[in-house]
C-alpha cells in the first residue's frame, strides 16, 4: 500500500484515510467559535469571486448571522477594497483581530498586515499556503455563524490547503456565461469532490443585463447555461447574478455594504440548504 505524502495533488492513493477521517484540518484559534465555514472556488480568474464572496457575506450579515470573511487570495487580495477597509490588522500576545466592515462583517486580508495595500505579494506556494493557515489559527475571529473564504483561482497551494485545513461545509463555484464555463465548473466541482467537499451551488456572474428603459433582458455574454451545467454535475441551487453598474460602483467606493437587490435572496437559498 502507498505511503500518504500529505498532498492530495499528487497523491496516488484513491481512497485516501487522511481525506477521509479529516485528520489533516487545523483547529481555529482558541477565542474562535466558527459554525459554518462556506468556499468560494472557481476554476479561473475573473469571474467574480470576491465579488460573490462580499455579496454572500452582506446578505448573511442582513439576515442576522455574525459573518466573516478569510481573504484567501494572498497574491490578489480585493475584499478590503470592496468594503473600504484601508487600517491595518492589529494584534497583540493573544492573536491578531480582525478588521471590521461598516455592516460589521470581520474581515482579514494580506491587504491588512502589509505597509503598503499596492505592493505585489511576491512568494512561493508553501509560503502562502502558511499564512492561510495562520489566519485559520491566529485569527481572533471571535463567534460567527458564517465565514467565506474567497479562494484564489484553479486547483493549487492555496485552495488545497484550504480544502485539507479548514473544517469545509460546502463550496460555492463561480462561473461567466461563456462556452469555456463548462469546462472550469467541472474543474471545482471534481477538487471538491475529491476532497469530500459538497458544492452548495453554483453563481453564474455577469449573467444577463436589464435595460434600464424598456426592461428587457439582454444576455450580453452569450446564453445562460448556468441550469444546464448545474444538472450535469447535479448542483441543487443556482444563481444569475446580473450585470449592475450600481455594483461596479459600490465595490469602487469602497461600499458594497451598501448594495442591495431583489435576486440577494436567491443567494440565502443558496448557504442555508
Amino acid at each position: 500500500m502507498s505511503e500518504c505524502t500529505h498532498n492530495c495533488e499528487t497523491c496516488g492513493v484513491g481512497d485516501c484515510g487522511e481525506r477521509q477521517s479529516g485528520s489533516m484540518q487545523i483547529p481555529p484559534h482558541d477565542g474562535s467559535v466558527i459554525k459554518k465555514v462556506i468556499g468560494v472556488v472557481s476554476g479561473k480568474g475573473g469571474v467574480g469571486k470576491s465579488l460573490v464572496t462580499s455579496l454572500l457575506a452582506v446578505m448573511a450579515s442582513r439576515e442576522g448571522y455574525k459573518t466573516a470573511i478569510m481573504d484567501a487570495d494572498i497574491t490578489g487580495p480585493s475584499i478590503p477594497k470592496a468594503f473600504g477597509i484601508h487600517e491595518k490588522a492589529i494584534g497583540n500576545e493573544l492573536g491578531i483581530y480582525p478588521a471590521r466592515s461598516a455592516g460589521g462583517i470581520s474581515v482579514m486580508s494580506v491587504n491588512l498586515l502589509t505597509e503598503d495595500e499596492t505592493a505585489p505579494v511576491i512568494w512561493r506556494g508553501p509560503i502562502l499556503a502558511g499564512v492561510v493557515k495562520q489566519f485559520w489559527q491566529d485569527v481572533l475571529w471571535g463567534a460567527v455563524d458564517y465565514m467565506f473564504v474567497d479562494m484564489p483561482p484553479g486547483t493549487g497551494d492555496v485552495p488545497l490547503t484550504v480544502f485539507q485545513s479548514l473544517p469545509l461545509d460546502g463550496v460555492i463555484v463561480v462561473a461567466s456565461p461563456q462556452e469555456l464555463v463548462g469546462m472550469i465548473v467541472e474543474k471545482a466541482v471534481k477538487m471538491a469532490d475529491m476532497m469530500s467537499v459538497p458544492v452548495l451551488g453554483l453563481v453564474e456572474n455577469m449573467s444577463y443585463f436589464r435595460c434600464p428603459d424598456c426592461g428587457c433582458i439582454h444576455e450580453i455574454f452569450g446564453k445562460s447555461r448556468a441550469d444546464e451545467i448545474a444538472a450535469k454535475y447535479g448542483i441543487k441551487k443556482t444563481v444569475k447574478i446580473p450585470i449592475d453598474p450600481e455594483i461596479a460602483r459600490l465595490v469602487d467606493a469602497g461600499h458594497i455594504d451598501e448594495y442591495n437587490a431583489e435576486w440577494l435572496q436567491q443567494l440565502k437559498g443558496v448557504i442555508e440548504s
